[in-house]
């Protein structure tokens, strides 16, 4: 976005300068990986239902916790309820459904880790995505962000350069909200290896935008 705000009759009184926005990126190793892990069961009673999920969530927390993951690092994170029915709308069964979201750190065990708690899951165990990011992003914010006034800065010039005008102070300052994504060949992804769970953390992007007001010098 770029706009020129020139001197003359009509807009005497307004601020001559020049309004643009620039976008910058920082790549960094992800080291936090969030597991996001469930159980599921299916019964003729609520009780059983409730019971088998129970105890299989149980299980996959107990390996989690073996394998070195904190509790403060497990967090139930839903726990649904509901019935099943024939085509008359009897109800023939219930499931019971419960989420635990995991942070794991050692990336390199992380693979063997969530194999390990599905394993303990069992068929009731499930594994309904992972997502990367890094915890301590502060370095990357910055470095974005000055890329991001240096794009903004190189693109001020240009358009004063072509006005015949010289930027001056610089006015406002505005940021969109900093945004994460993949990388280019650098995609996080996850594959089955036998009984085994293949972890590429990839790298990720971290990407700022800011939109900046010069006024041009007198």
């Amino acid at each position: 976005m770029a706009s020129l705000l020139l001197g003359g009759p009509a807009v005497a009184a307004e601020r001559e300068g020049v309004t643009v926005s620039g976008a910058g990126e920082a790549y960094g190793q992800p080291d936090l990986l969030t597991a996001d892990f469930g159980v599921e069961s299916n019964a003729a009673t609520v009780d059983a239902a409730l019971t088998t999920a129970g105890s299989a969530a149980a299980r996959m927390r107990d390996a989690l916790v073996r394998a070195g993951l904190g509790k403060a690092d497990l967090q139930t994170s839903n726990a649904t309820i509901g019935s099943r029915t024939n085509d008359k709308q009897e109800i023939t069964g219930y499931t019971v459904s419960q989420g635990l979201t995991a942070k794991i750190r050692d990336l390199p065990k992380a693979g063997d880790l969530m194999s390990a708690a599905i394993a303990a899951g069992g068929d009731a165990a499930r594994l309904n995505g992972v997502s990367f990011s890094i915890e301590d992003d502060a370095a990357l914010i910055a470095e974005a962000r000055r890329k991001a006034f240096a794009d903004a800065r190189a693109k001020a010039e240009l358009y004063a350069g072509a006005a015949d005008r010289k930027l001056g102070r610089v006015v406002r300052i505005s940021e969109s909200a900093p945004s994460w994504g993949g990388g280019p060949m650098a995609q996080d992804s996850m594959a089955a290896s036998g009984a085994r769970l293949v972890i590429e953390p990839g790298r990720q992007r971290l990407s700022a935008t800011v939109t900046v007001e010069w006024a041009f010098q007198k």
